[in-house]
């Protein structure tokens, strides 16, 4: 017997009040994200709360011939067991929400067999993995589980979310199927003002919007992205940094921290060019509390990468509940700063601490990622050694590092990264790809700073390799070059203006560097001694 859906819905959103009776299609959203799950014959059921301001909701979906029942406003999970009535603990059920209208009855037959096939307890099509756009999301477990996790879970956490109990229990395995897609930067869920007139713009013109299959809606969605965006997909690379949003940083740093209005039109803007990844760090200031501030009303449009402390007030010697204490404090400090309850990659700030206190700090994080609280684990690293070790532990599915045109430290292990690349699933970031700025600067006395007494070779280099390349400027072409490594998936860039950002804009539109010159930027360039490589070791 087929799986059935519950559809979780309420008209008290905090973003965007009332957004579910938003029209979308000549339907309201939380209508039209029934109808569509239910496209293919699935059973559906919505679930939302009992309290006075749902009354209006309720009448829209009866009015629409949905099934509807009525429970706890906060405690999600005992509306979930209630809708689920005597229905046979084996059958199969799916979470969607109504604030998502891409997903149709198509991709949950696609996703159900997929459950039965593997002979799994629970997965989702959510997030990067997938490879679908943030929003063509779904959950699928057992009526049993679900019943279990309502008998069982104590937390307000677990009864808001529904699945985070399950997930702990078996693991959160991912629907992959369309991973080549690679969608995962897009949006089509309804979360604010600007998530509705996109939706809306898509689904614009279509005549069966009920029945236009998923795959055309997000073709659609790329193409409208593809138009305000430019060459987005070499702009999604692009990391937003924000060291220098909580403490001034960078040797050429003359513009000191910006306020709380320049952050905030520089994630709007941002994300309006398609950039949608931050990176960030408890030991960055107040970068994560500025984050938050300046990025209310955007909540969800970002994909939040940040590092654990750097735990140096953790003794060497301590047991592993102090060290557990530590790692604890300092994740649940980032999810106060940053207004989110859970963060999609967390990083350990030194690599060492991958095996430093017995390992109790990354094992850690793995359990607090089995409780839903993080997307991701990752590690930044300094050294090639510390590469090494980060591609070799196999539960780092991120790893940030420096890189830039003139490091030649990193050519050894590059083939490494490919091969490990190609077996699982992790992501490369590259960081400093400016060297702290030093790269586009011409002054003496800084690249002195950095240990290169005659700094004439380098710029000259620099700027005959930059006009082979077609950049206009030092910075866009040390960026661009990055952007073109193919074992780097995002080059993380720091900003402390809004000019700043938007000429990081102009240069993602410059010419792909070709193939030949990447060669000849390896074979030519100065060879720099390791002490100007890390600006840990440079002059203060």
């Amino acid at each position: 017997m087929r799986g059935i859906v519950i559809l979780q819905c309420r008209t008290t959103s905090r973003r965007l009040p009332a957004k579910v009776l938003l029209p979308i299609g000549g339907f309201p959203i939380a209508v039209l994200a029934a109808k569509r799950a239910a496209n293919t014959g699935r059973e559906v059921i919505v679930a939302t709360s009992s309290e006075p301001e749902d009354d209006a909701l309720v009448r829209q979906l009866e009015s629409h011939d949905l099934r509807v029942i009525r429970g706890s406003l906060d405690d999600v999970l005992s509306r979930f067991a209630t809708a689920l009535g005597s229905i046979e603990n084996e059958r199969v059920v799916f979470r969607l929400t109504a604030d998502n209208v891409f997903p149709d009855g198509a991709l949950l037959d696609e996703i159900e067999k997929a459950f039965d096939e593997k002979k799994l307890q629970y997965m989702s099509c959510s997030g990067s993995e997938s490879g679908l756009p943030y929003g063509l999301s779904a959950e699928v477990t057992t009526a049993g589980e679900i019943r279990e996790s309502a008998a069982r879970a104590l937390s307000a956490y677990d009864r808001e979310h529904v699945t985070p109990a399950i997930i702990r229990k078996y693991g959160a395995h991912q629907f992959t199927k369309y991973s080549h897609l690679a969608c995962g930067s897009m949006r089509c869920t309804v979360d604010n003002l600007d998530d509705y007139l996109r939706v809306e713009k898509v689904f614009n013109g279509i005549s069966e919007p009920v029945l236009e299959p998923w795959i055309s809606l997000v073709e659609k969605l790329r193409c409208i992205e593809e138009d305000n965006c430019g060459n987005g997909n070499i702009a999604s690379k692009i990391v937003l940094g924000t060291a220098q949003w909580g403490a001034p940083y960078g040797i050429t740093n003359v513009t000191g921290i910006p306020n709380k209005r320049e952050c905030r039109a520089i994630l709007k803007t941002a994300l309006e060019n398609g950039i949608t990844s931050i990176d960030t760090a408890r030991a960055y200031g107040k970068s994560e509390q500025v984050f938050g501030e300046a990025s209310m009303g955007m909540e969800g449009r970002f994909n939040i990468m940040t590092k654990l402390s750097p735990l140096q007030e953790c003794p060497r010697e301590a047991d592993v509940p102090i060290v557990e204490a530590f790692v604890d404090a300092s994740i649940m400090t980032s999810c106060r700063e940053l207004g989110a309850k859970t963060i999609d990659v967390v990083m350990l700030h030194r690599a060492e601490h991958l095996h430093t206190w017995q390992s109790s700090a990354w094992l850690r994080l793995i359990k607090l990622k089995s409780r839903g609280i993080i997307g991701r684990l990752g590690v930044s690293v300094q050294t090639p050694d510390e590469l090494e070790t980060a591609l070799e532990e196999e539960g780092v599915e991120h790893i940030q590092m420096p890189w830039n045109v003139l490091d030649w430290r990193w050519d050894d292990i590059i083939p490494k990264i490919r091969k490990t690349k190609a077996s699982r699933e992790i992501t490369i970031h590259a960081r400093s790809t400016l060297l702290q700025g030093l790269l586009a600067n011409k002054e003496p006395d800084l690249w002195k700073k950095a240990h290169i007494p005659d700094a004439a070779p380098v710029i000259n280099w620099l700027e005959l390799i930059k006009s082979d390349t077609g950049h206009k400027d030092l910075s866009g072409f040390c960026i661009g070059a990055a952007l073109e490594q193919d074992w780097i998936d995002g080059v993380v860039v720091g900003m402390e203006t809004l000019a700043q950002l938007l000429q990081n804009l102009l240069n993602t539109k410059t010419p792909k560097i070709q193939e030949g010159l990447l060669q000849k930027i390896k074979e030519t360039r100065p060879i720099l001694p390791e002490k100007s490589l890390n600006p840990a070791l440079w002059q203060s």
